[in-house]
């Protein structure tokens, strides 16, 4: 039950941190417009590197390595210290390094200087350490007072598109403030440093291994807004980015598994009981799969209705992005049960980043003459083709550890449900006119029919689901 209820906390944590771009976005788009939207977008895509270069694959080292350690109170500690004090240096490091850039450009100062915040937030981000010790009540509880003030800040203040830079602010702002938040909750867990025992050196290059995959999953989560503002213009890279929005709060409820599974697994691993690794995997592949497939099909059937509700007949090119882009909803989830959750907390490290090296090698380079061609098409279609190249890397890698017919037991049956609630779906989006009640009533009789289906075919997840209730 810990897993559960670790997993709901952090599904909740991942969406609410989402909630706020996505609350604010039908009226965002209607104050600020595709090229407000897109400039806000293209910035946040350029400062997203040096956050990435200054944090140094801590995430996912950090929180790997605290899960290593929690059983041990002066280790914990240590290990805490030195690491935080690692992304500290790193992070003023790349802080140098974006003043440099920013000398370098002559658009976009300001918008630049207010996304310069975010920065400043990342060095401050401690939540690996809660999730290596497992407890994400407390980023959930921490930052959703501050969420909800920032909420409240941008409908007060933002009302026109001269408002974009204080926009762009605000969210920075709630970063760091989100992240000064969780400090207090530290003295649970670890006592005062011993800056004289401390060896920040050692984990420099360990995180540096972890970095490399990370640096690669960044450049395909931001390089086609990048390109796009460079290529085609910062409109492009707005309406991309919208139709990215929805699939990152869909992916953050399938991921979430994720982040509560890396320690959870490695604890396991480092005590030796590989075969309860392998049943982790399958349990969480078929845990995802069951909620990824009724997601990427409920988007393929509504997006042309949500749309132009959600963000105005303006932004009608979202839809077909969004179409496309929807199948990564599958990919990722299954990409993140074997690299996330199996791959990374039993140490294959070597292959997880050669899988994320060859999708941000493949995004890059079939990115130029996509985007030449067909704009933001071009780019969704590029980032369907480097997620599944990194699946289908990671899928073959493990291929020899654990057993298909597991891995993909029950998948069938996602498939057929999910292809029975597309049809009846899309049938009733055509049939019902344009509107918010129309589009609610479809959502909700799409995941009964889909909750049906399942029932019907006896799939092994609805079993396992009631066995839970029970608990």
């Amino acid at each position: 039950m810990q897993v559960v209820r670790n997993y709901l906390y952090n599904a909740f944590y991942q969406v609410f941190i989402l909630l706020v771009p996505l609350v604010t976005t039908p009226y965002l788009s209607r104050v600020l417009g595709p090229t407000g939207i897109g400039i806000s977008a293209y910035t946040n895509s350029i400062i997203q590197y040096f956050i990435l270069f200054g944090s140094m694959g801590v995430n996912l080292y950090g929180n790997r390595q605290i899960a290593y350690a929690r059983r041990n109170y002066q280790e914990l500690t240590r290990n805490f210290y030195e690491i935080f004090l690692m992304r500290i240096l790193t992070i003023l490091l790349a802080s140098l390094a974006f003043f440099v850039f920013l000398m370098s450009t002559s658009r976009y100062h300001v918008y630049y200087l207010a996304q310069f915040a975010s920065l400043l937030a990342a060095a401050f981000d401690i939540s690996w350490f809660f999730m290596g010790v497992e407890d994400f009540a407390v980023t959930v509880l921490r930052n959703l007072v501050v969420k909800i003030v920032t909420l409240i800040s941008i409908f007060t203040f933002v009302k026109n598109e001269s408002d974009l830079g204080l926009y762009i602010l605000l969210l920075s702002i709630s970063l760091l403030l989100g992240n000064l938040t969780l400090f207090p909750s530290l003295r649970k867990y670890i006592g005062r440093p011993v800056f004289n025992e401390l060896n920040v050196g050692r984990h420099l290059l360990p995180s540096l291994a972890l970095f490399i995959p990370q640096i690669a999953t960044q450049v395909y989560l931001v390089v086609n807004k990048t390109m796009l503002g460079v290529m085609t213009s910062v409109q492009a890279a707005g309406y991309f980015d919208q139709s990215d929005k929805i699939i990152k709060m869909i992916l953050a409820i399938v991921t979430a598994t994720g982040t509560v599974m890396l320690p959870h697994v490695a604890n396991a691993f480092v005590n030796g009981d590989h075969e309860k690794t392998r049943n982790y995997l399958y349990e969480s592949f078929s845990f995802v799969s069951a909620v990824a497939f009724p997601m990427y099909f409920g988007i393929m059937a509504v997006a042309s209705k949500f749309v132009p509700l959600f963000f105005t007949d303006r932004f009608r090119p979202v839809t077909l992005l969004m179409t496309i882009e929807s199948i990564v909803i599958i990919l990722i989830a299954w990409s993140n049960a074997v690299g996330t959750q199996y791959l990374l907390p039993t140490k294959q490290t070597k292959p997880y980043t050669v899988s994320v090296v060859l999708g941000a090698i493949v995004n890059i380079i079939i990115n130029i003459p996509l985007i030449t061609l067909w704009g933001g098409v071009g780019a969704a279609v590029a980032t369907v083709l480097s997620e599944l190249t990194v699946t289908v890397y990671q899928l073959w890698i493990v291929r020899n550890q654990i057993k298909a017919n597991k891995l993909f037991a029950g998948t069938s049956k996602y498939l057929t449900a999910g292809v029975v609630m597309f049809v009846v779906v899309k049938v009733m989006d055509r049939q019902l006119a344009s509107s918010w009640l129309a589009l609610t009533v479809e959502v909700i009789i799409g995941m009964v029919i889909y909750v049906l289906i399942l029932i019907i075919l006896r799939a092994g997840i609805i079993k396992r689901a009631l066995l839970l209730l029970k608990d």
